[in-house]
């Protein structure tokens, strides 16, 4: 590759849950509620996902769409207040080639008998790789699929 770019952007997904901040914030933190909703997507092949939440500790996916490259996700957890805010800054590799460096935000707002999930991402999109429409588009996804779960 000879062009080389970084595209900065932010971007707000938001989600209302049926459920306490507590059994939201539980699904983030026990590894294996969390494997249900992130790492076992439809129509995607995991072959490894590691989860140690806690302040320092890491979240590590590897995976691949049908007929696609293998996605690699690492994270490191910055800051976690329980039942409030996960803050974690992670990187994304495409068949071993960097698309992404970015620092994600969740907060969650007790809201009648249920929670309101704000995430926010600030992101570094690299050469070109990846854009901030289609991570805001994935995060979505996962957002639902954590939906289903606390269903």
């Amino acid at each position: 590759m000879s062009a080389r770019s970084v595209t900065h952007a932010t971007f707000t997904v938001e989600r209302t849950y049926g459920a306490s901040p507590a059994r939201v914030f539980a699904a983030w933190a026990e590894p294996e509620a969390k494997a249900r909703w992130f790492a076992r997507a439809e129509g995607w092949d995991t072959t490894e996902y590691e989860l140690d939440f806690r302040v320092g500790g890491s979240e590590l996916f590897r995976g691949r769409p049908k007929d696609g490259p293998l996605i690699a996700y690492d994270a490191v957890f910055q800051d976690i207040v329980p039942e409030k805010r996960i803050v974690y800054s992670y990187a994304m590799t495409s068949d071993g080639q960097r698309i992404s460096v970015s620092v994600a935000t969740v907060q969650l707002n007790a809201d009648g008998n249920g929670t309101r999930l704000v995430l926010t991402e600030q992101g570094a999109f690299l050469d070109g790789l990846e854009t901030a429409e289609s991570r805001e588009h994935g995060t979505g996804g996962l957002l639902d699929a954590l939906r289903a779960e606390l269903e």
